[in-house]
């Protein structure tokens, strides 16, 4: 989005994370999209579609890139999208002088014109059902009246129907078969000159065809049972529309920035293959999640998360609160809902009984249970003394006599330390490094 700004995500009330959307100028931006865009071109089948999301910062400059012959090119875009997410901005109270800005921009090209393309459509509105299919057969059935005419001929289109011709510079739409059949069907109704006209019938239509201004799917609101916290979440409705569009069942779906997933998550309900990227860890471990809570999917066997870090030196790359989770995460603690001033202590693990009663109950676990061991995380080379010291206050602080510390390394100053405070004060803190981890994960002994 280009949006210089940073986002926080709170996901499931349990972790929260901080990702950065900032480019120095739209020119870094678009710089950091071109190579990506294009791969996406280059594996998009010739009879697939491409939707880029994206709002009013770059927008402009990102159609600019793909009308560019080396990606679709401007005879391959399709639409701009206007998609109304939110009802009204009220930052003029803070003094802004421009309009609200409430709506988001998603671009459509197709790779050629043999694209996939299925019509979606809306139901028609109280006043359209009044105003248009205002007339009613002897049966009850609502219907409107369509001319049978159009402005340009296509074959025999000029006979005289019943002693009447279309109006002058018109043709019939139809053939004269095609409209004795009409009127066979009793679908043809005739005005007091003769002029023949179409019956549609209201429950014989599939409602009005959706245009290019999307106002119709609603925003994520606080309340959704949808919402995990995700700054950018979409609705699944928004996504639910586009796939069914330009998909049909056994397609593969593939989104390259697929956040916390809701496009595999509605790829899958839509019965399509789908491949999801995404560059956070922690956001592919959400992902799945999703799909064994909605689905009852096991990685592993239904699906495969590919490419996350293994090695010490991928894990010392990792963003420091991406770093935290992970390593929570791992030892099958929940991460602390605040990364800053979390009083020492990042994470909580929790017996097993306690996790799966409070997910039936609907318990909140840093709440109202009580029963804990508290983790401290830290991404520096070696932990030292003070670390421990630190550690060993919160852990007085919420009365806890078992903790674990998890770091790369430990000097020989916090080991001793550990030992001390085992021996004078009673208090256990189990020094566990990120080495360690990876060598039970691989054998099997995290789950």
């Amino acid at each position: 989005f280009s949006s210089n700004r940073n986002y926080v995500a709170f996901w499931q009330e349990q972790e929260k994370r901080h990702f950065e959307d900032r480019f120095e100028n739209v020119q870094v931006y678009v710089d950091y999209m071109k190579p990506r865009l294009r791969e996406l071109y280059r594996v998009l089948k010739p009879t697939g579609s491409f939707y880029y999301h994206c709002d009013w910062h770059a927008s402009h400059y990102i159609k600019m890139l793909l009308d560019t012959d080396y990606l679709f090119g401007y005879k391959n875009f399709r639409n701009e999208i206007v998609w109304k997410r939110t009802t009204s901005h009220g930052d003029w109270k803070q003094g802004a002088k421009h309009f609200g800005r409430v709506h988001d921009i998603i671009l459509l090209y197709t790779k050629s014109d043999d694209y996939t393309w299925n019509t979606q459509f809306l139901p028609f509105s109280t006043r359209q059902i009044e105003q248009q299919y205002n007339k009613v057969d002897g049966s009850g059935r609502r219907y409107r009246l369509v001319t049978p005419t159009a402005k340009k001929p296509g074959g025999d289109t000029s006979y005289e129907w019943k002693g009447v011709k279309p109006p002058k510079g018109r043709y019939w739409a139809y053939t004269r078969d095609k409209m004795a059949e009409m009127d066979s069907k009793e679908l043809l109704y005739y005005s007091n000159t003769g002029q023949p006209y179409i019956k549609y019938y209201l429950d014989e239509r599939p409602g009005v065809a959706v245009q290019s201004i999307w106002d119709d799917v609603m925003p994520m609101s606080p309340t959704s049972k949808e919402r995990l916290g995700y700054p950018t979440q979409k609705p699944e409705s928004l996504l639910e529309r586009i796939i069914k569009t330009s998909s049909n069942q056994g397609d593969i779906v593939l989104d390259s920035f697929c956040g916390c997933g809701t496009s595999v998550v509605v790829a899958e309900k839509l019965k399509r293959k789908w491949i999801g990227i995404d560059i956070s860890p922690t956001a592919c471990r959400i992902m799945a999640q999703r799909l064994e809570k909605s689905f009852y999917l096991k990685e592993g066997k239904d699906f495969f998360i590919r490419d996350m870090p293994k090695t010490v030196d991928e894990l010392r790359q990792y963003p420091a609160f991406e770093f935290q989770n992970w390593a929570i995460n791992a030892l099958g603690g929940i991460p602390s809902k605040m990364k800053v001033r979390d009083s020492g202590i990042d994470g909580k693990l929790y017996p097993i009984e306690d996790i799966q009663k409070s997910k039936k109950e609907g318990m909140d676990l840093f709440g109202t249970i009580d029963n804990y061991i508290p983790i401290q995380v830290k991404r520096t080379d070696q932990v030292g003394r003070p670390d421990i010291d630190n550690f060993e206050t919160a852990m007085k602080r919420d009365k806890r006599t078992k903790g674990i510390f998890v770091g790369f390394s430990f000097s020989r100053d916090a080991e001793k330390e550990v030992r001390r405070i085992q021996r004078d004060e009673g208090l256990e803190i189990e020094c566990i490094t990120v080495d360690e981890i990876i060598e039970r994960q691989l054998n099997g002994r995290f789950k």
